[in-house]
């Protein structure tokens, strides 16, 4: 299979259920904003020695491929024929342990942070900014254009990055400057 497919050459992409687009689209520009998360919280990895901090980021990248699938299928097609595509309560479960186990390592915040410190974590904090960007497009979008757990998922996902940027920072040997 070839990669180029020349069936966007007129400025359109398909849907899941077939279903034709302009690129320009607000569902198109949310899932690419998740794709560009996604591909934050690679470079986020490909940068980083902290094999915990890996795994999960490891993990959540194939939940924003589930994210995105999701939202690139209007209809619902998608969600009955590929288990790999579900994001469920159980994966924002995991997140908020994920953030409370974080959480438990690092001092409380008095105060606002300054983005930035080790490049793991300053590439986290942009990561989470990325994650506010999708959340806001996913709002845009309305209430009917998705199951409600995935505003749900890329809120929490957003907190879990903050938490993520501290604790690299923190384990790095970095302080926060704090605003």
């Amino acid at each position: 299979m070839k990669i180029y497919t020349r069936t966007g050459d007129r400025g359109e992409t398909g849907l899941f259920d077939g279903t034709r687009v302009p690129k320009s689209d607000a569902r198109v520009s949310t899932y690419g904003d998740v794709d560009e998360l996604n591909a934050w919280l690679g470079l986020v990895r490909s940068g980083s020695d902290d094999a915990e901090l890996g795994e999960m980021l490891e993990r959540i990248q194939r939940d924003l491929f589930a994210l995105g699938a999701r939202l690139a299928d209007p209809a619902g097609r998608i969600a009955a024929r590929v288990t790999r595509a579900a994001l469920t309560p159980g994966e924002i479960t995991r997140l908020e342990g994920w953030i409370d186990l974080l959480e438990a390592e690092l001092p409380p915040l008095s105060r606002f942070i300054l983005a930035g410190g080790s490049t793991t974590g300053a590439t986290l904090h942009v990561a989470r900014t990325v994650c506010r960007r999708a959340e806001r497009a996913m709002v845009a979008l309305g209430p009917d254009a998705f199951e409600p757990d995935l505003l749900t998922y890329i809120n929490r996902l957003s907190d879990l990055l903050f938490v993520m940027a501290r604790a690299a920072n923190r384990r790095a040997g970095v302080t926060e400057t704090e605003w």
